[in-house]
């Protein structure tokens, strides 16, 4: 059973930097071939990729972060993280993080059928 849990997320101001982490569990099997990533949403907005780690420590970013964010993942394989930097406005969304079984590499949400319950971003100017 894949679990997901996301957390991190906070209010800061615009410049700051914020880490989010997403502990998880059932997805990252020796055999496996998986990824993960990071979405957003923002109200009345739909929801985005934003990076993107796989199986294989291929990286993919959408190009509003790129540059910006980092995602990883621990040694261990249990926790996922988005180092975020220099925070904007616009980056005020709630995220999750999310996995999908396969070697497709892709940011669409509707490729991936695990999701954490989010974490909410608020960047004031």
């Amino acid at each position: 059973q894949v679990q997901l849990r996301d957390s991190g997320g906070g209010s800061v101001q615009s410049g700051d930097s914020l880490r989010l982490s997403c502990e998880h569990s059932g997805i990252t099997g020796r055999d496996t071939i998986w990824s993960m990533g990071w979405f957003r949403q923002a109200p009345g907005k739909e929801r985005e990729g934003i990076a993107m780690f796989d199986s294989l420590s291929r990286t993919m970013y959408a190009d509003s972060v790129k540059g910006r964010f980092t995602i990883s993942q621990d040694n261990a394989k249990t926790t996922l993280y988005l180092e975020m930097h220099d925070l904007r406005p616009e980056d005020t969304a709630m995220y999750y993080c999310a996995a999908r079984i396969g070697a497709k590499r892709t940011l669409d949400p509707q490729f991936f059928r695990n999701w954490g319950q989010g974490t909410q971003v608020t960047v004031s100017s």
